[in-house]
């Protein structure tokens, strides 16, 4: 008897090694509601190939999600660029039936997808900020610092970022798109987002780095980020990462952002070894080989969401 058993147990197990591995994921990823990505500042959808959150979108798609990636201001208010996200909110909604929507924002896109769910919470089903500057950046600081609005610094500065997204949202297919770096940079500055906090605090933790409320007005909230500047050497990006890391004083950031800065809601985590590009799978996927992959993050983000019904 009991070697019919252990039979009957391997042939089970022979079976389900044969499965193709896309039919056990089927539907790991299906969300009740449309997934939207949101990108950060200097961002875009793609340019020709090259995909902002690479291998992300597909990797979503293939078992279960409908993923859509919008494309705003690559530099400006959060307000103007989350007015530009709710009109593509509505159109997704339009086009696809569906009562709400799912927002992820990495970098300046988490307070953009804040924005949307704060004036429009009846069409947010979940806000996701992913190295999301929800209470501003040291290194936005710096650079409002040293060339302060007004001065010949800055107008050349504003000239030349204004000059480059521009360019981008052009490349991306959104060139009729506002561009103000100086409004962007603004924003992201901590006087800036203590200003839009007060009129939009929803899942803004009240402590210093805590969480904030996992649920507001029928929206649930989630953060996640990494905290290691400089991950792979074959990355060009990462000494740069490394550089502008320093303006934190040495309190744990992503090279961009300050972990606790990217606090909204339920922390997932912040203490990834990614750095700001590397959340969003940048340079073309080249990241820590020692961490979860980013693309892992985001299917295992999809299935929290899909199991909470949202």
């Amino acid at each position: 008897m009991k070697k019919i058993l252990k039979n009957w147990l391997g042939a089970c197990l022979l079976a389900l090694s044969l499965l193709p591995a896309s039919g056990m994921a089927a539907g790991y990823t299906q969300t009740t509601y449309p997934i939207v990505l949101v990108h950060g500042l200097f961002g875009f959808d793609n340019i020709g190939p090259v995909e902002y959150w690479y291998g992300i979108p597909s990797a979503l798609r293939a078992d279960g999600a409908k993923v859509y990636t919008v494309q705003v201001s690559a530099a400006n208010s959060t307000e103007v660029r989350g007015e530009q996200l709710l009109t593509q909110v509505k159109q997704i909604l339009a086009a696809t039936g569906a009562t709400k929507v799912n927002l992820i924002g990495h970098s300046h896109g988490g307070p953009t997808t804040r924005y949307v769910a704060s004036v429009r919470p009846d069409l947010v089903a979940s806000v996701t900020s992913i190295g999301g500057v929800n209470k501003g950046s040291a290194v936005a600081d710096l650079i409002l610092g040293v060339a302060p609005p007004g001065s010949l610094t800055n107008a050349v500065v504003v000239s030349v970022t204004n000059g480059l997204a521009t360019v981008i949202n052009f490349l991306s297919g959104g060139g009729g798109l506002t561009q103000n770096s100086l409004a962007a940079a603004q924003s992201l500055s901590t006087a800036g987002s203590a200003k839009f906090n007060a009129a939009h605090p929803y899942g803004v933790p009240t402590t210093a780095c805590g969480e904030g409320a996992y649920t507001a007005r029928g929206v649930s909230y989630f953060s996640w980020s990494g905290a290691k500047p400089y991950t792979n050497i074959l990355d060009p990006i990462d000494p740069a990462m490394a550089l502008t890391g320093l303006a934190f004083g040495g309190a744990k950031n992503d090279g961009l952002v300050a972990s606790c800065s990217t606090h909204l809601g339920r922390v997932i985590r912040d203490d990834y070894a990614l750095n700001h590009l590397d959340e969003v799978n940048q340079t073309v996927g080249l990241v820590n080989l020692f961490e979860t992959n980013p693309v892992t993050l985001f299917r295992q983000h999809a299935n929290r969401l899909k199991n909470l019904g949202l």
